[in-house]
């Protein structure tokens, strides 16, 4: 029976191999999770969210699964899972794990049986075809693979080519098969009755492909034909047995088509992480050197105004985008004061909070040289580049986009003091640890009253002590064409929330509408030294933010 817990939930996500090492190999593990399990109940979270820690090879860093019920060597076992499941189930805290079924490793026994032989009874788990061209050894399509080259690969053993959309090493599953949609329910069943409380599903709308692949557009595949169909028979199977969340990384789905998969009475989705405002192409401006406010709140304003039946999923940060500071908010002079003002602008939204590791510190992009990158998009591109006529113009173009939108940002290790490493490992870290790890650390901000960490926790209580105009209220948005301030209030019957951000650097004056001075504000939360009093022209000092509280009659 659903509960809806989520609804009042802030979820953190964890990525295993850069939150903490507890054995000195230089990559965190379940162990290394367990020490700071009283890190993230001081911080106030209802949830976690583990990027897979499933037994893989480590193509995609966990994201190529080589056996779904154990757990990856460098992590531990499924002991050290069992204790850390236990010890944030001890403390209130619920438990999600990354569900990876559009594909698995090449190293999967699925797989290593379907590449036998054409009449393997695993062969159909996987998605086969002939080649084209006079001697067949042409791929099906011109289907272009996530992580670059083609989307097939040729299997000498039976002469046909497999489809994966992102590495060779992923080949995706036949979700066709209803042997597979059997044996992706089991797996979802044995970590819920284990006691894992939801899922996060990985790519969810690539898993069903178009009927003819011979001819279908590549971007059929981004939504596919029967996706919503298998998924509501995996919810009547595992999901909706139990007490879960279920969110799904739902790229293609657009607004209207998130109201019909998140509607309760849908048996689909329980939310959805779209990926409007963190498009590179909508949110930035030509010149591709500022954020455009207004585009970005134009996008998440809309995403506010789904149905009561819905539910939204907020997020700046995730394993898969680059740091919030400096993309949406500036990182220089204003780093904390800007980390601030962005936790209260995603805070106090409607939906559920989703918070990546790092963000409550304010941690920023690294500078990278080429040789520090170790996520498989980023290498490849860097190949590919160099491959190219004029290869060293390509390289240093791929060069300054990564240094901007690599996924590598957000997997350097987690900054938990100003010790080697930033305290992460004793060891060598497997990959580079940002530089600024002796400014910005958990340790520094857990003595310091007005850190950004102290901010976080203040904000989440802030929130909790009002979860039912946070949970219920109407948003109201505020100055929608201001190009510095992000406002807006939320309002349940008499009583409304004024919220307030400035993303500038300069000092800014901002209207407020005359419904939000009723004369009995009282000011709940603020990040600057000299509060701003709220009259009808808000004066804003450079990336103040401000939370009040008033009752009208």
């Amino acid at each position: 029976m659903k509960t809806r817990w989520y609804k009042d939930a802030v979820v953190y996500q964890i990525y295993p191999r850069s939150f903490m090492d507890s054995n000195g190999d230089g990559i965190g593990d379940l162990p290394g999770i367990l020490q700071k399990v009283d890190y993230l109940k001081e911080l106030g979270v209802d949830a976690v969210w583990l990027s897979p820690c499933y037994k893989s090879p480590n193509d995609d860093n966990g994201y190529d699964i080589s056996d779904y019920r154990d757990i990856m060597d460098e992590f531990g076992t499924m002991q050290d899972f069992d204790r850390m499941l236990a010890a944030f189930h001890s403390r209130g805290i619920r438990v999600l794990m990354d569900l990876v079924v559009n594909h698995t490793s090449d190293e999967h026994p699925w797989f290593q049986e379907s590449r036998k032989s054409k009449t393997n009874p695993y062969r159909d788990y996987y998605i086969w075809r002939d080649g084209t061209g006079p001697e067949k050894k042409d791929p099906p399509n011109h289907w272009r693979a996530c992580f670059g080259g083609s989307a097939w690969e040729y299997d000498e053993t039976t002469g046909q080519f497999y489809l994966h959309l992102f590495s060779k090493k992923q080949p995706d599953l036949n979700w066709d098969n209803p042997k597979v949609r059997a044996e992706v329910a089991d797996i979802c069943n044995f970590w819920l009755q284990k006691g894992v409380d939801g899922f996060r599903c990985d790519v969810i709308t690539y898993i069903s492909k178009p009927g003819d692949l011979y001819h279908a557009a590549q971007d059929e595949v981004v939504v596919g034909p029967h996706w919503k169909a298998y998924i509501h028979e995996l919810s009547e199977r595992a999901f909706n047995r139990f007490d879960t969340l279920i969110v799904g990384e739902a790229a293609g789905i657009d607004f209207r088509r998130a109201c019909e998969i998140t509607r309760e009475d849908a048996g689909l989705l329980d939310m959805l992480f779209h990926f409007e405002h963190t498009d590179v192409r909508t949110m930035f401006a030509r010149n591709q050197r500022s954020m455009s406010l207004r585009r970005f709140k134009r996008v998440l304003f809309r995403w506010q105004t789904l149905p009561k039946n819905c539910w939204g999923a907020l997020y700046y940060e995730n394993h898969d985008q680059p740091r919030s500071l400096p993309r949406f908010a500036p990182a220089g002079e204003y780093r904390a004061a800007a980390a601030k003002s962005l936790a209260v602008s995603l805070l106090f939204q409607k939906g559920t909070p989703f918070l990546y590791q790092g963000q409550e510190l304010g941690m920023t992009n690294c500078v990278f040289s080429k040789e520090d990158y170790r996520d498989i998009q980023s290498v490849n591109q860097l190949a590919d580049a160099r491959r190219k006529p004029f290869g060293r113009i390509a390289e240093y173009f791929a060069e300054r986009y990564l240094q901007r939108f690599a996924r590598d940002h957000a997997r350097t290790p987690m900054q938990w003091s100003g010790a080697p490493n930033a305290g992460f490992t004793s060891g060598t870290p497997w990959m580079k640890v940002n530089e600024n790890y002796r400014q910005i650390n958990a340790a520094d901000q857990q003595k310091d009253p007005q850190s950004v960490l102290q901010f976080y926790k203040n904000a989440i209580a802030l929130r909790k002590a009002h979860a039912d105009l946070v949970r219920d209220g109407d948003f109201l948005p505020i100055g929608e064409k201001d190009k510095n301030v992000f406002a807006f209030a939320r309002r349940l019957g008499n009583r409304q929330l004024l919220v307030v951000c400035s993303l500038s650097p300069k000092a800014v004056h901002f209207a407020v509408p005359a419904e939000f001075r009723t004369g009995n504000e009282q000011l709940l939360l603020c990040n600057a030294e000299t509060p701003p009093t709220l009259g009808a022209v808000l004066q804003l000092a450079p990336c103040t933010c401000a939370v009040w509280f008033m009752e009208t009659k």
